[in-house]
């Protein structure tokens, strides 16, 4: 694989921006006025670790803060705490994405299972030492599980229709070195 340009790289990172815009909008459109009574799974968190997994280059630090302080404040969640633990998590997984490159995909999904289950536990950690009003811990539960669920799926399309693979030994990474 050639190097990729800057143009290319950023056209790449700004896929990533508009692919969390568009995550976020269908989480804000009406599309039922009474409260569900199920989660879903956290596409964005799917997303964001599929991937910080595959291409490190693709997600700098600032732009998954600015990201996800964006979902925060849209979603209405306390400004800033998703932000930080998701740009923890993600930090960790581009600091084990080399080992994970030469790991088998259930290895990849146990290590981001660990995380969605540390942040998930983390947030409503923080949420009950402040004392916020908590949503319903059986809705929590539900979201993690059906975001570890999902999570083959977002790598799957994040893989085969996104173009987002896996570093190869020979790629070039963003700077212009070789792995």
């Amino acid at each position: 694989m050639s190097e990729l340009s800057p143009l290319q790289l950023w056209t790449r990172r700004l896929g990533f921006v508009a692919l969390a815009l568009f995550i976020v909008f269908l989480h804000l459109l009406p599309l039922q006025t009474a409260p569900q009574s199920w989660a879903g799974p956290d596409w964005l968190m799917a997303f964001a670790f599929a991937w910080a997994v595959r291409r490190p280059d693709y997600m700098p630090a600032a732009m998954l803060a600015l990201v996800f302080l964006m979902a925060d404040l849209l979603l209405q969640r306390p400004p800033g705490l998703w932000a930080l633990l998701m740009l923890v998590a993600c930090e960790s997984l581009k600091s084990q994405s080399r080992q994970l490159r030469a790991a088998t995909f259930p290895t990849e999904a146990f290590s981001v299972a660990g995380l969605i289950i540390a942040v998930s536990i983390g947030y409503r950690l923080v949420l009950v030492v402040f004392l916020v009003d908590l949503p319903p811990l059986s809705l929590e539960i539900m979201q993690m599980i059906m975001t570890l669920a999902f999570y083959p799926l977002a790598a799957l399309v994040t893989h085969s229709l996104m173009g987002v693979r896996k570093i190869v030994p020979g790629d070039y990474v963003s700077r212009g070195r070789r792995l």
